[in-house]
């Protein structure tokens, strides 16, 4: 079943250290919101081979989600696994392009060269800056009564596990499938109004899922491992390449989305649909040439000035391509923002 607490803890950070169990081991954070201390448990090896994790750091991250972080109050908030809010989904949210992670293993010999270094670089500095705030999406777990935490000490011990992609799982972990239900780790930096992102998955789970279960979609066989699509998957077939969101003239706009088929075959589009950060869709027709970019006007789809989602899904609802923008992106009238 989902994650029965499903959530994103803002605090600020006080400590680290990098555990030493190497049968499975995590990078731990202490985090302190308002009263109370909370352990954040980050994987940084997966139990399964291949054990490295895939692992994305977004240090200039850009999405719609963080425009509303700010206004939480430093505590734990619970989460509703539906688009449209705060919560994560690596599929469905367009948070980043899953082509850009890479493969880091959990401990190597030298500088910057392992994940917990990639992740120990922002700790560090979210300690020395006051006014730093980290978000920590995931699963809570505790407070567990008189028992002190078991790296930290404090008590009584309380954290937040699943700092990592939750859907798409192999059978034995299947029942932690979930949409809108995804670990992360973002960090606001104030004084800079930087915003940096980590996101991180397992090799062994899928990128196509059930918009329902969160199970790996059965339309997409064997797909391979790591962060390159399969050639039995439609990523990236068709792109976003623009969008114009915010249109000269008063009210109704007529906002387009510019596609590009990046394939060298022409690609009937005919059940295809983009969808917006509601998940309200418009249905697409027609064939669209190798090469080629159609420019289409969806209705009943909001592409609203505050920021927002699209995505593109093909005839069996598979996502091809996503895309985000936010407010700032949006705040030229009558231009369009390429992708």
């Amino acid at each position: 079943m989902p994650l029965k607490r499903y959530g994103v803890l803002k605090g600020r950070t006080i400590e680290a250290k990098r555990e030493e169990d190497q049968s499975s081991p995590h990078y731990q954070i202490h985090l302190q919101a308002g009263s109370t201390d909370y352990r954040i448990a980050v994987n940084v090896k997966s139990q399964l081979s291949p054990s490295e994790l895939l692992f994305l750091v977004d240090d200039d991250f850009q999405h719609p989600i963080t425009a509303n972080l700010p206004d939480l109050g430093d505590e734990f908030t619970l989460l509703s696994s539906k688009p449209g809010g705060q919560a994560v989904d690596f599929i469905r949210g367009n948070l980043f392009d899953r082509s850009d992670m890479r493969l880091l293993p959990p401990n190597l010999p030298g500088p910057d060269n392992e994940l917990s270094d990639q992740i120990e670089h922002y700790v560090k500095r979210a300690i020395q800056e006051l006014d730093a705030r980290v978000y920590a999406f995931g699963e809570r777990w505790g407070p567990e009564g008189g028992k002190a935490d078991k790296i930290f000490g404090f008590r009584p011990g309380n954290g937040i596990h699943d700092i990592h992609m939750n859907q798409g799982n192999v059978p034995r972990f299947a029942g932690d499938d979930g949409v809108w239900q995804d670990g992360a780790l973002m960090f606001h930096f104030p004084s800079s109004q930087q915003w940096v992102a980590v996101f991180l998955a397992f090799q062994s789970q899928a990128w196509h899922t059930d918009d329902e279960t969160g199970h790996a979609s059965p339309d997409v066989p064997n797909p391979g491992p790591g962060p390159q699509p399969s050639p039995t998957e439609p990523d990236h077939v068709v792109r976003i390449v623009g969008a114009l969101v915010n249109p000269l003239g008063p009210s109704p706009e007529r906002e387009t989305v510019t596609l590009l088929n990046a394939s060298p075959e022409p690609i009937d589009l005919t059940g295809w649909k983009i969808a917006d950060r509601l998940k309200k869709t418009y249905t697409l027709s027609g064939v669209i040439g190798p090469g080629a970019t159609l420019v289409v006007m969806p209705q009943d789809v909001q592409l609203g000035n505050k920021g927002g989602m699209i995505t593109l899904l093909n005839h069996k609802g598979l996502k091809v391509d996503g895309v985000s923008y936010t407010a700032q992106q949006a705040k030229k009238e009558g231009w369009t923002i390429v992708f």
